[in-house]
C-alpha cells in the first residue's frame, strides 16, 4: 500500500488555507463525471451511496454492497478515492480492522471514520474510539488516509455550538491523532470563529462539510480548513434535477 503514489498525492492535497474540494460522488458514473469536471480526488458520501441503492444511511447498505461499490468507484477513475465508511461496519477492533483492510484492498486511499454509535445513541468514548482508530491503522498500513470524524457538532443544534464543544472536539482530535488518524472531520460546525479556533489548535488537518447556506469556501479556507466536502448535497441536487426534468416531460 505504501508504494501507491495516490496515497501521498491525496495526503498532499490537505493544505490549511488552501483546501482540497471534494464534490461527493455515489457510484462509478457520478465519480467519472466529477473527475471530468476537474476534481483532484474523489470522495463518496454514505447517505448518497445508500440512497442510490435504495437504502437508508447508517450502515443499512450491506457491507458487501458498500465494498463492491467502493471498488467500482476506484476502478472508474485515475484519481485517489476516499470512501465514507461510516463506523466501519463493526464496533469491536478486530472485525473493524478486517473491514478496513477489505476497503483498502478495494482500491480506496482513505476513508471517513466516524465516532457516533451507528444505530445507537451518542458518541463512542474518546479512548474507545482511539482504540478503534489504532486497530484501523494497523489494518490499512501507514499511508491510508483515515479521516476521523466527530459528530459533536452535527448532533447538536447550531445555536448550542460554543467554545466548550470546540474544546471537546480538540480533545478528540488529539486522541485520534495519537491513535493514527490522518485528518479530522467536524461536520456541522459553521461558526467561522469557532472553526478558526478548531483549525488553529487541531493536530490534524480539518475537514469542513459544505451545505446550502453554509459559509463560502473562501471564508472557511480563511479559517484554516484543509478539506471541504459536500456530503449528500450533490446527490440531492442531481435527484432534484432528474425529478424536475421527468415532471416536465410527463406534464407535457
Amino acid at each position: 500500500m505504501s508504494q501507491n503514489p495516490k496515497f501521498h498525492a491525496f495526503a498532499s492535497l490537505h493544505v490549511p488555507g488552501d483546501p482540497v474540494i471534494l464534490y461527493n460522488a455515489w457510484d462509478a458514473g457520478s465519480a467519472k463525471a466529477v473527475a471530468e469536471a476537474g476534481a483532484r480526488a474523489i470522495a463518496t458520501g454514505s447517505a448518497s451511496v445508500a440512497a442510490a441503492h435504495g437504502y437508508h444511511d447508517a450502515e443499512a447498505l450491506p457491507l458487501e454492497l458498500a465494498l463492491a461499490n467502493a471498488a467500482r468507484v476506484a476502478a472508474a477513475v485515475d484519481l485517489p478515492v476516499t470512501i465514507d465508511f461510516e463506523g466501519g461496519y463493526a464496533v469491536d477492533p478486530d472485525p473493524l480492522a478486517a473491514n478496513m483492510a477489505r476497503l483498502a484492498a478495494a482500491g480506496a486511499v482513505g476513508c471517513n471514520f466516524e465516532d457516533q454509535i451507528v444505530g445507537g445513541e451518542g458518541l463512542h468514548p474518546v479512548e474507545r474510539q482511539a482504540e478503534r482508530i489504532r486497530a484501523a491503522r494497523a489494518a490499512v498500513g501507514p499511508d491510508f488516509f483515515i479521516n476521523a470524524r466527530t459528530d459533536i457538532f452535527l448532533k447538536a443544534k447550531q445555536d448550542s455550538h460554543d467554545a466548550a464543544k470546540v474544546d471537546a472536539a480538540l480533545e478528540r482530535a488529539s486522541a485520534y491523532a495519537e491513535a493514527g488518524a490522518s485528518g479530522f472531520f467536524a461536520p456541522g460546525l459553521a461558526d467561522l470563529d469557532l472553526l478558526a479556533r478548531l483549525c488553529a489548535a487541531s493536530p490534524l488537518p480539518v475537514n469542513f462539510m459544505a451545505w446550502p447556506g453554509a459559509p463560502s469556501a473562501a471564508d472557511v479556507a480563511a479559517a484554516g480548513v484543509a478539506r471541504i466536502s459536500h456530503g449528500p448535497f450533490p446527490y440531492k441536487l442531481a435527484m432534484k434535477a432528474l425529478k424536475e426534468a421527468a415532471e416536465a416531460l410527463y406534464r407535457g
